[in-house]
């Protein structure tokens, strides 16, 4: 017997070993049918899960216009970028004015305080001045007062004379030109006088054209020219006695 499974001994290995070389074989037939089915599944186009879904063109013309929103979202976004970039320009433009607006303020402020503050003194260095001047003629003769009281500007003598007492001045006029007198005593009582202002508000009246027949008037005889030249010259008005006048403040 055992020379006999001797014998089959090598044949029965043969037969293992072809058996198992077909099962390998299988094997790796069974593993490359694999591979090359999960490559397929990697390689083919994704079946929708909506069967109504067409895909295709569709997907393009989605595509399209989500990037012409999404170019014109960048667009009107920089777009206001800009304008805000501009408004805040502006703005800071219009601080820096208000800034050098206010500067000018404060600074034109201080200017009109300096100026009222000189006219102040002013005044105050011109009404001593006044107060010494009547003093001054208070003590002198009304008659040199007088003289030279008619010889005085208008700006000095109608401050003086008001400031002045009237039983003095009633003196000084009366040793005065009987004309500067006059006029002394009519600018005395102005000083109390309002403007007349109904005449500047009221409109200016219309010139009345002249007829062309009346262009030329007839040139009179020369008797009725001389007959008529005095009558023409105006009366000189009487001067006013000095106890009349209109006396000064007291």
């Amino acid at each position: 017997m055992k020379p006999r499974f001797a014998r089959l001994l090598p044949a029965v290995v043969g037969l293992g070993a072809v058996v198992l070389v077909l099962k390998t074989t299988d094997l790796v037939h069974e593993a490359y049918a694999e591979a090359g089915a999960q490559v397929a599944a990697l390689t083919q186009e994704p079946v929708p899960s909506n069967k109504d879904y067409a895909g295709g063109e569709d997907d393009q013309a989605a595509s399209a216009s989500q990037v012409d929103v999404l170019n014109g979202l960048s667009k009107r976004r920089r777009e206001l970028d800009a304008r805000e970039s501009q408004i805040n320009t502006q703005a800071n433009m219009i601080a820096a004015a208000e800034k050098r607006v206010d500067a000018k303020i404060a600074q034109l402020q201080k200017l009109q305080a300096q100026m009222n503050a000189l006219l102040v003194q002013r005044d105050d260095a011109q009404k001593a001045q006044i107060a010494s001047l009547v003093k001054t003629y208070s003590t002198m003769k009304a008659k040199d007062a007088a003289r030279i009281f008619n010889n005085l500007p208008d700006e000095v003598l109608v401050p003086v004379a008001h400031d002045m007492k009237s039983d003095i001045m009633a003196l000084v006029l009366a040793n005065m030109n009987p004309d500067a007198a006059k006029s002394l005593t009519i600018k005395l009582a102005d000083r109390l006088t309002l403007p007349q202002t109904t005449d500047a508000v009221a409109p200016a009246p219309a010139p009345v054209p002249a007829p062309q027949a009346a262009a030329a008037p007839a040139t009179p005889a020369p008797g009725a020219q001389a007959s008529a030249a005095p009558a023409a010259k105006p009366a000189a008005p009487p001067a006013p006695a000095p106890d009349k006048q209109a006396a000064p403040k007291g």
